[in-house]
């Protein structure tokens, strides 16, 4: 918790007047609370009201409170400000964007910024979220999200009632100059894609068959190219009223076979620089915003919901990615080897331990360096 910036913490509570007569649960035992909630693995706030009262010798020494109450924290998920916690993802966002800036895990060549944008939708109750009605029978929220390819780190995130589209979301997206952007075929609209375009901003995104287009020339498809599955690069044009009204300018339409899933892809890109192949290989990369909604679904609580209210549920969303964020931060700032699921598994046996960070993260290469006792003996 000390990797959290607290001065921009309590410049967040007071923007919000999230401790306004508050005697003695803070917005700061609120967030420890919960965080503790996330990183164990909790099931209910009466679970984590329990598990830390078991533990209340420690408690001041961890800045909480003698006793956390399961209707103090219940009160204080339901009327204290979500926005709170969603600006402070917000800095940790930036701050984690820093350590990543450099990562090598990206594997196309390329020196542009590359962005994913996706939705996933998170399934409620209906009966006891009526507030969030999605379906005849079902509730939902949705996660629109963006996530930088280099270090998988969210840099923007948006909460919706899962009924709105996505591409209501699209107008908030802070857009960047010279980056790509993989786009799902849900957000495809002419007008919010020429947008990218304007700003110098490049796209990638896959055809939907209701859009028409005229093809004006094809270009010449590299031996290496084709061997990697391309089938045809060519230079087009939206027609029809309301598509070629959106846009406008000139597009490059890639087809692509892949010889794994033996499907056939068409993609629309408004960057003529780089190769077929190349086009074709950033797309595959946009499939990691998908594994980044499965790792948080399985990982965080934020398919179980400890509040009803629609305060309640944002504050345990943004209070689990603050907890994703924080990790990652971690992760990078000791130089940790493990993997992201296995720091949570760790940490959550570790929560109350007073040893060092540092000591639990031990490589495998110095734990099989060191002897076993009995085998030393003989």
């Amino acid at each position: 918790m000390e990797l959290v910036p607290r001065y921009h913490f309590n410049f967040c509570v007071d923007k919000y007047s999230g401790d306004l007569r508050v005697k003695h649960f803070s917005c700061w035992q609120q967030f420890l609370t919960m965080s503790f909630g996330q990183l164990s693995h909790r099931s209910s706030l009466r679970d984590i009201s329990v598990c830390l009262e078991a533990q209340q010798a420690k408690l001041y020494h961890l800045g909480l409170c003698s006793k956390v109450a399961r209707s103090t924290l219940a009160e204080a998920n339901s009327k204290r400000d979500w926005r709170i916690y969603r600006d402070l993802a917000e800095l940790l966002i930036a701050q984690a964007r820093k350590l990543y800036l450099h990562d090598n895990d990206f594997c196309v060549e390329l020196d542009n910024t590359v962005y994913a944008l996706d939705a996933t939708t998170i399934d409620l109750c209906l009966n006891l979220f009526g507030w969030a009605h999605f379906r005849k029978r079902k509730a939902g929220i949705k996660l629109n999200t963006i996530i930088d390819l280099r270090g998988n780190i969210p840099t923007f995130i948006h909460i919706t009632n899962a009924k709105d589209h996505e591409l209501d979301s699209f107008d908030l997206l802070p857009l960047e100059s010279g980056a790509f952007y993989l786009v799902d075929r849900g957000y495809f609209d002419t007008q919010r894609l020429h947008d990218i375009h304007r700003i110098g901003a490049f796209f990638v995104i896959r055809w939907k068959t209701n859009v028409s287009f005229k093809r004006l020339y094809s270009n010449p498809v590299s031996k290496k190219d084709k061997e990697a599955g391309i089938r045809c690069d060519q230079t087009v044009r939206f027609s029809g009223d309301a598509s070629g009204g959106g846009y406008p300018s000139l597009l490059r339409r890639i087809k692509f076979h892949d010889s794994e899933t033996g499907k056939t892809y068409i993609f629309f890109t408004n960057h003529f620089g780089v190769g077929a192949g190349v086009i074709a290989e950033l797309y595959k990369q946009r499939w990691q915003v998908e594994l980044f909604f499965k790792w948080i679904k399985q990982h965080l609580k934020i398919k179980c919901f400890w509040g009803r209210s629609p305060n309640a549920v944002y504050t345990q969303v943004w209070i689990a990615i603050c907890t994703y964020l924080l990790v990652a931060i971690l992760k990078k700032t000791l130089r940790i080897d493990q993997s992201m699921n296995e720091i949570l598994q760790i940490l959550s046996v570790s929560l109350f331990d007073k040893s060092p960070l540092e000591s639990l993260f031990v490589t495998r290469e110095l734990q099989k360096k060191a002897p076993d006792t009995q085998e030393a003996l003989f």
